[in-house]
């Protein structure tokens, strides 16, 4: 076999959905690093929003119910029971009670026990003594009443109206359980969890440590002794690295780097599928000249969304609007129905001249041109998209600066709409409507930058959120997206495809194709030395 050939690219997608379970004869020992990306702002899942945080932490903690992690893609059916046994709704899908594991122990020896459940659920929707610096999943659970005890060993989640997403969110990696004992301060600094790794340190910008947890409460797992995220955040960097045996795994790749590791590392294996984090427009409604829903159509017309996949994905990626489109996703708009959309059809220079008569109706032209910025968070995944919407905004009389800001600042300056125009990733957790809709799009939404609100826009969030039929969820899912798009709400660029190189040694990696943020446990991967 040619060292190409070794390099398994699995563009495939129905190759990918088909994976099995992880491979035999495992074997333990030995510590795993990673080239990591970038240095969060802390190490509490609950308070981040970046895979940053989730790669490294998700092996910390154990969830109540995850998403089956050598199953590729996400759906209903492949969610397992984890620090819950088992689980039962009402026949009103309005209570759902779970019996929890006997004998699991958090990483300080204390026993975990519903009250830590209750403790969890209470820091999100913000009714316990603690509070949570930053909570940008507490729009997930809106519809939750409360959470009650039964004994020591159950729980009931009761809802105040069916949803038939709540199981979804449990099962995200960023649903962890934590302990009530510890606050949510120490939390962001040393994470206590129950699960396969204890956390060790964190040296911004230099190194995240895990440790094998050898009381974890699955027999035999962990098979690693630790895993190392080597924080390098420069890509070529990163890249030499991996090249140099210096990591043994290196996710985000790009499809133009593919060929450098193609080149330096022939035994490699990397493995690509599409990413369900949209690359997308923010645009700050309340700034003025942004303020002018004629001025967002313009930047929504201007925008060529094959040329930032063909540039950044050589083409592999895929577009989409709110939610990831299909054969991956299970939720977004089929492409024939896509291109029907505002801002979607394949002429561009027909949408640039409409853009530019706007523009002029405006005042604007080739000698009156708006100067702006583009505030995009400073790693390449952001920046580098950011310089191509920049070079399209020229199109139609707008002259914008790139301004890079630290991840550490990126998320505190959205929330405070400190920013006129952005480049930005929207980390859909799940594939499901609910915490897409939720977080991003609905009136006051923690994590809805643009002060987007339309009132009907919510009604028919709600209404998708109580429809059990799955096709009729998914048709007021299709409404919601053309809404979405013909007022500007979001622009979406495109879903990218991300590739992971690891080396041949390391065994059992499946990568989820509809969500990078929910297969990071793990607790059997191994390394064949």
């Amino acid at each position: 076999m040619t060292p190409r050939r070794r390099l398994l690219l699995a563009v495939a997608i129905l190759a990918a959905l088909g994976s099995g379970g992880p491979a035999s004869a495992e074997k333990q020992g030995g510590i795993l690093h990673v080239g990591h990306f970038d240095s969060p702002a802390s190490m509490s899942p609950l308070e981040e929003s970046t895979v940053a945080v989730n790669r490294p932490m998700t092996g910390v903690f154990n969830n109540l119910v995850m998403y089956d992690q050598h199953i590729a893609q996400n759906r209903p059916d492949t969610i397992v029971p984890d620090l819950a046994a088992s689980w039962s709704w009402n026949e009103e899908g309005t209570e759902l009670t779970m019996p929890l594991r006997h004998g699991v122990k958090w990483h300080d020896g204390q026993p975990f026990t519903a009250r830590d459940v209750v403790c969890t659920w209470e820091l999100l929707t913000g009714q316990g003594k603690d509070r949570l610096r930053i909570n940008p999943r507490k729009g997930w659970y809106a519809n939750l009443d409360k959470v009650t005890v039964n004994g020591d060993y159950e729980v009931t989640f009761h809802l105040k109206r069916p949803q038939a997403a709540f199981l979804a969110l449990l099962a995200s990696g960023w649903s962890p359980v934590y302990p009530c004992h510890v606050t949510a301060q120490q939390m962001r600094v040393h994470p206590i969890g129950t699960g396969p790794f204890k956390f060790v340190e964190f040296r911004p910008n230099e190194v995240i440590r895990v440790t094998r947890n050898p009381d974890y409460w699955k027999p035999g797992l962990p098979h690693l002794d630790g895993i190392e995220w080597d924080i390098i955040k420069n890509m070529s960097t990163r890249t030499l690295s991996f090249i140099a045996g210096q990591t043994q795994m290196l996710p985000g790749v790009t499809p133009p780097v593919l060929k450098q590791i193609v080149e330096g590392a022939p035994n490699a294996v990397c493995e690509g599928v599409p990413a369900n984090v949209s690359r997308n427009v923010l645009i700050n409604r309340a700034a003025a000249p942004f303020d002018n829903a004629e001025l967002r159509r313009a930047v929504m017309l201007t925008l060529d969304r094959q040329a930032f996949n063909d540039i950044l994905y050589e083409g592999k990626g895929t577009i989409g609007e709110a939610m990831m489109p299909p054969p991956a996703g299970l939720w977004g708009m089929p492409r024939d129905m896509l291109e029907k959309l505002p801002g979607y059809g394949r002429d561009v220079e027909q949408r640039r001249a409409e853009a530019r008569k706007i523009m002029e109706k405006l005042g604007y032209g080739p000698d009156h041109r708006l100067a702006t910025k583009v505030s995009a968070r400073d790693v390449s995944y952001y920046r580098d998209p950011a310089v191509i919407l920049i070079d399209q905004l020229k199109q139609i009389y707008i002259d914008a600066e790139l301004e890079p800001i630290d991840t550490t600042q990126w998320y505190p300056t959205l929330m405070r709409k400190a920013y006129t125009l952005g480049l930005n990733i929207t980390e859909a957790e799940v594939d499901d409507p609910d915490p897409q809709f939720y977080e991003n799009y609905v009136c006051g939404g923690v994590r809805n930058y643009t002060s987007y609100c339309d009132p009907e826009v919510d009604k028919l969030v709600d209404r998708q959120s109580v429809e059990p039929d799955v096709n009729k969820r998914r048709q007021l899912v299709w409404q919601i997206e053309q809404k979405l798009a013909e007022d500007a709400a979001r622009p979406i660029l495109f879903y990218p495809f991300g590739l992971t190189c690891r080396s041949a040694q390391l065994k059992g990696l499946t990568l989820h194709v509809n969500s990078i943020y929910n297969g990071n446990r793990f607790e059997d991967l191994w390394l064949d030395n």
